[in-house]
C-alpha cells in the first residue's frame, strides 16, 4: 500500500527569473548553427540534447551526430560515445549524470542554471535524514534528482523502466522508498502493489495538466487519442489512451491509429513526435481549469533557457562545466550503474537475447 505517513511537506519551488530567450531571426539561427558544429569537431565534442529543449538544439544534435533522448538514453549515448567533451542540453542533474559515468570527459551544458522541479523539490540535506528515518527500505530515486541524492539511493530509474524495477525488487520482496515524484510513485504503486513510502514532490510541467479540462477537450475531440507522461496527476492519467515515458509516448504517436493525439508531457517533445508521425494533428494537454496557474504552459522555464547563443558560447570559452565531488560521485555511480544494468537486461530480455 502507497504510505505518506511522516512525510514531509514540500519544498517550495521558485521559478526562475531569467525568461526563454526571444526568437532569432533565421539568419542568425542559421550562423549560429554552422558556428556550433564547427566548434564540436574543433573541441572534440559530441551535443546530447533532451527532447524537451528547443527543437533547434535537437536538430543540431541530429545533424553533427549527437543524440536526441530520455534521460536513459541521454546517459547510455554519453557513456558509450568516444568524444572527449560531453555537452549536455536539458537540465543540470542530466549533466552531473553525464559527469558521474564518465569522470575522465569534460561535461559542459549551455547553462548551468537551468534546474528542476523535481530535484529542487528533494533537496538532499531533507532526503537523507528521511531515507535514515526508514532504513528497512530500498531507496529508489528517479534519475531527476541531485548527485548527493543518487548517492544516498540503492537504485536510480527512468520512467521508461521504473515500473519493471519497482516489480523487480516486490519479487525480492523489499519495501520501497520512493523520490522525488509523487504522481509517478503513484502510478508505480497502482501498476505493482508495491509497499511504497512516497516522497512529495512533482514536476512543474505535468502537475499543470487538468482532468477536467482534458475531459472537456476530449469531448471536443472525441476522435483523438491521449497520451501522457505518468509524472501527470491520476485524474489525467485515467482519461489516457497511453502512459509512457517521453520515448514510448514517441513510439505511441507513431503507432496509434488514431490521427489527433492530446499530449499530456512537454511540448518540446512535439519535434521527434512529428518526425515519427508526420501526417498526425498534436494538441498539447490543457493546463487551465480549476486551480490552474499555467506556471508552465506545457513547458518547462529550465528546459526553455537551453539555446543557441549561450550553447555556441559554451563551446567557445570552455564555461559551464559540470563539477561532481569525487567521493558523491563514486557513491552515486553505484545506483546509477545498476540503472544501467538493469535496463541492459530488460532490453535482452525483450529481443530474446
Amino acid at each position: 500500500m502507497t504510505q505518506q505517513l511522516d512525510m514531509p511537506a514540500p519544498v517550495a519551488i521558485k521559478l526562475p527569473a531569467t525568461m526563454a530567450p526571444l526568437p532569432l531571426p533565421n539568419a542568425e539561427r542559421a550562423r549560429l548553427g554552422e558556428r556550433i558544429k564547427r566548434l564540436l569537431k574543433e573541441r572534440d565534442a559530441v551535443l546530447v540534447a533532451h527532447y524537451y529543449v528547443d527543437e533547434d538544439l535537437q536538430r543540431l544534435a541530429e545533424e553533427t551526430g549527437g543524440c536526441v533522448a530520455d534521460s536513459l538514453e541521454m546517459a547510455r549515448f554519453g557513456n558509450a560515445h568516444p568524444a572527449r567533451t560531453l555537452v549536455v542540453a536539458g537540465v543540470r542533474f542530466m549533466g552531473e549524470t553525464a559527469k558521474i559515468l564518465n569522470p575522465e570527459k569534460r561535461v559542459l551544458m549551455p547553462t548551468l542554471e537551468a534546474e528542476c522541479s523535481l530535484d529542487l523539490g528533494c533537496p538532499a540535506d531533507r532526503f537523507i535524514p528521511f531515507c535514515d528515518a526508514h532504513p528497512e527500505r530500498q531507496v529508489v530515486v528517479y534519475s531527476n534528482t541531485s548527485a548527493e541524492v543518487k548517492a544516498r539511493a540503492d537504485w536510480v530509474v527512468t520512467s521508461s523502466i521504473a515500473v519493471k524495477l519497482v516489480e523487480h525488487l516486490k519479487v525480492r520482496g523489499e519495501k520501497i522508498l520512493w523520490a522525488p515524484d509523487k504522481h509517478l510513485g503513484t502510478y508505480i504503486q497502482r501498476i505493482t502493489g508495491a509497499d511504497m513510502l512516497l516522497w512529495n514532490a512533482t514536476c512543474v510541467v505535468h502537475d499543470e495538466f487538468k482532468g477536467q479540462a482534458l475531459a472537456a477537450l476530449k469531448r471536443q475531440h472525441p476522435d483523438a487519442a491521449v497520451i501522457a507522461h505518468p509524472e501527470s496527476p491520476t485524474a489525467v492519467l485515467e482519461l489516457a489512451d497511453v502512459i509512457g515515458s517521453t520515448s514510448q509516448l514517441i513510439q505511441a504517436a507513431k503507432s496509434l491509429p488514431q490521427q489527433k493525439l492530446i499530449v499530456a508531457t512537454d511540448r518540446g517533445i512535439f519535434y521527434k513526435m512529428k518526425q515519427a508521425a508526420p501526417g498526425k494533428i498534436l494538441m498539447a494537454a490543457p493546463t487551465a481549469g480549476e486551480g490552474a496557474s499555467c506556471e508552465s504552459c506545457a513547458h518547462c522555464p529550465w528546459m526553455a533557457m537551453n539555446a543557441l547563443d549561450n550553447l555556441a558560447q559554451v563551446l567557445e570559452t570552455g564555461a559551464n562545466e559540470v563539477h561532481v565531488d569525487e567521493a558523491v560521485r563514486v557513491k552515486a555511480l553505484r545506483a546509477t550503474q545498476r540503472m544501467l544494468d538493469f535496463a541492459r537486461t530488460v532490453q535482452q530480455r525483450n529481443h530474446g537475447d
